[in-house]
């Protein structure tokens, strides 16, 4: 695993939530209205990624915690220490039998093969869903998701929070502005490793008394608990929990593409990476997309290309957003900051216009080149939301809307698992009928499309 690989995603989410919170628009809505009622809420796990979705949702004054629910009883005692009314279980199933009548919302942010039978259960009885992307671990959970969430008129969000943020909201007001004109192709990356090669270890080790090991597995077909290889932290490389570096970052780094473009079902999907094993996702992934053109691209089909691992555009590419400005000095401090051409591609998307690139990072401000002919323009004054709070405050009555509802982020985690089974595929042209939700020409492929869960815990609708 890499350096970069050593910073975790709730260590980064902590980041990213502190700096939305500590932002001025944060319940925006606030002062301008009351809600209507209170907002009585349950999570769906406690520590990580859902502490962090947790906080945050709880930064609403009108939310209220009722209940949380987690595998690992270990992984509570923050929860029992700052909300001390709410009641605790580890089956997500008897949190929803007995609390159903007592909750309105629920976040899911539990590994992604759960992330589909939990969210369905709960917009089965009418609550409303906060879900972890990528949405679903499979692209037929995806449509079944976003398609019953509309039929029951629930009120979503995915947690892709650096949609709402400025930095994104920019670089997709400045593609749709025509600055950089028709876009010919889009190049997007991460340097994530979320991948490995060979069977799991051995381990005879016995499963902790505060962990319920069947329910962590949960739909996925029974297995030996080995301490520290799945759980916690690194079951995204496992195909059976995760869904790889594509899956995890893949959601984020897409998203501002996706949007600028509106994109819709890509029409085909290539691989050029290694395929992954009988365990585990490969990395250093290659994946070419094929979209249908849109009133933003320059022709009638735009390609889009996604690296990870150690794979990036090539130097062709990567020169159309190196800096041409003197490099920067040492300040009187000793503090050296470095210009664009040394700064490291570690995650972020390069879009080509016919009258201009626009560099997208992630997590940072976007910029265009060639910087000589934008040297006058003034990035879009667009201000950043509170993804959580979005989501929290239309749910009580308050003005606006989730921007990452399963109507958008359905067609966005469908688009970004298809890659997830192209790499199955090395060197294949893979052609997808996204009305039929199947592959055309690789019959096999689409036995990829969804799983078979486990006896017990079959999901009636999944």
């Amino acid at each position: 695993m890499k350096t970069s690989d050593l910073l975790s995603r709730s260590s980064f989410m902590k980041t990213v939530a502190g700096a939305m919170l500590a932002s001025p628009f944060i319940a925006k809505n606030l002062h301008a209205a009351e809600p209507s009622k209170v907002l009585r809420h349950a999570s769906f796990g406690a520590s990580g990624q859902a502490w962090n979705d947790l906080e945050a949702i709880m930064s609403n004054p009108f939310v209220e915690l009722v209940a949380v629910a987690d595998v690992d009883l270990s992984k509570v005692a923050k929860v029992k220490q700052m909300y001390p009314n709410a009641r605790i279980y580890q089956d997500y199933r008897q949190l929803l039998d007995k609390e159903g009548n007592n909750i309105d919302s629920v976040n899911v942010s539990v590994p992604d093969h759960m992330h589909a039978p939990i969210a369905y259960a709960a917009m089965q009885l009418g609550k409303h869903v906060y879900c972890e992307k990528p949405l679903a671990h499979d692209i037929y959970e995806t449509r079944i998701l976003a398609n019953y969430a509309k039929e029951k008129k629930v009120i979503t969000q995915m947690g892709i929070q650096i949609h709402s943020m400025k930095v994104y909201r920019q670089a997709v007001a400045i593609v749709r502005s025509g600055v950089i004109g028709k876009v010919k192709e889009v190049h997007t990356w991460s340097n994530k490793t979320w991948g490995a090669r060979g069977a799991p270890p051995v381990s005879h080790a016995p499963i902790p008394s505060d962990l319920n090991w069947d329910l962590w597995l949960g739909t996925a077909q029974d297995r030996p608990y080995i301490p520290k290889y799945y759980h916690p932290g690194d079951w995204r490389r496992s195909l059976d929990f995760g869904t790889g570096t594509f899956g995890d970052m893949g959601c984020h780094i897409f998203d501002p593409v996706f949007s600028a473009l509106a994109l819709t079902s890509p029409l085909t999907v290539r691989s050029e990476g290694p395929a992954p094993d009988k365990w585990n996702w490969a990395t250093n992934a290659v994946v070419k997309y094929v979209f249908p053109g849109t009133p933003f691209t320059a022709d009638s089909t735009v390609a889009v290309t996604w690296y990870d691992g150690d794979q990036r555009p090539s130097k062709d590419i990567q020169d159309l957003i190196v800096s041409r400005k003197p490099k920067a000095q040492v300040s009187s401090v000793g503090a050296k900051t470095k210009p664009h051409s040394e700064r490291e591609l570690s995650q972020g998307s390069i879009i080509i216009g016919t009258a201009g690139v626009l560099h997208v990072p992630h997590v940072a401000s976007p910029m265009l080149f060639p910087e000589n002919k934008f040297s006058d323009y003034k990035l879009p004054e667009i201000k950043g939301t509170h993804h959580w709070s979005d989501w929290a405050e239309a749910i009580v009555g308050l003005p606006g809307k989730p921007e990452a509802s399963f109507d958008y982020s359905g067609p966005l985690t469908e688009a970004v698992l298809l890659g997830s089974v192209a790499v199955r595929y090395p060197h294949t042209t893979l052609n997808w009928n996204s009305s039929a939700l199947r592959f055309d020409n690789e019959i096999q492929a689409n036995a990829f499309l969804r799983r078979t869960y486990r006896k017990g815990w079959e999901v009636a609708g999944l």
